[in-house]
């Protein structure tokens, strides 16, 4: 398993420079193979566009990035092959949603999704709707679109914090920013799944209250999630 690397970012300044994806070109067989069986398993998945990292530096806490765009089936198939093309990153925005009480909400994956049953807070791989006039990919934007539509939480009812967390786990980079509702994690809790019941498709299945090291779920968290609860929540 890889290390997951966290630091801090003062901000990200990524944008859209459109370029050519070989692995999508090469193994475009091999991709809508792929493609068909997972549509055959979870016909309600969308093959949009998506926008992925093909290059990266820092500077001074500050994280300056580019970003192709590319179908939905060849990232999901590039990630189901084994994350071949390794110049590339899946770099997108996480709301670190967090109770007024201290407690982490985090979300539950449902069976139709890409991912059913992971646990995880509410993110996206960034889009064509994140890009903005100006070329930039909003990644705040990004990540306050993905927390309504995962959670029915609007920005009126959450207050965004500032900086970034930077979560570094092989091919996946995780920008988590904190995000705090005012009421305590029951609460929120039981506000989340109410907005749940009222969507013909939830993406979420359940609502995972997260206090302590001892509730990461191992077994259903991805490592740059659990890595970023235990960097919170360790004295």
């Amino acid at each position: 398993m890889t290390q997951a690397r966290i630091i801090q970012l003062a901000r990200i300044e990524a944008v859209f420079a459109p370029r050519e994806w070989a692995f999508a070109r090469e193994r475009e067989s091999e991709i809508k193979a792929h493609w068909a069986t997972l549509k055959a398993r979870s016909p309600t998945l969308f093959d949009g566009r998506v926008l992925l990292q093909y290059e990266r530096r820092m500077e001074g806490g500050v994280f300056r990035a580019r970003y192709l765009a590319t179908d939905y089936s060849a990232f999901i198939a590039w990630r189901d092959f084994g994350w071949p093309d390794k110049n590339i990153i899946n770099g997108f925005s996480m709301a670190a949603l967090r109770a007024k009480d201290g407690a982490f909400l985090l979300g539950e994956m449902a069976a139709h999704t890409a991912n059913p049953g992971k646990i995880y807070f509410a993110a996206g791989t960034p889009d064509l709707d994140d890009i903005t006039p100006s070329g930039e990919v909003d990644l705040i934007g990004n990540l306050l679109r993905e927390l309504e539509e995962e959670t029915g939480l609007t920005l009126s009812e959450v207050n965004v914090g500032d900086g970034w967390t930077a979560v570094f786990e092989g091919q996946l980079t995780a920008f988590m920013r904190p995000v705090t509702l005012d009421m305590d994690a029951q609460a929120a809790r039981a506000l989340i799944l109410s907005r749940l019941a009222d969507q013909a498709h939830p993406e979420l299945a359940d609502v995972h209250i997260v206090r302590s090291v001892g509730e990461i779920d191992e077994a259903r968290m991805p490592p740059f999630g659990s890595a970023y609860l235990r960097h919170m929540l360790t004295p």
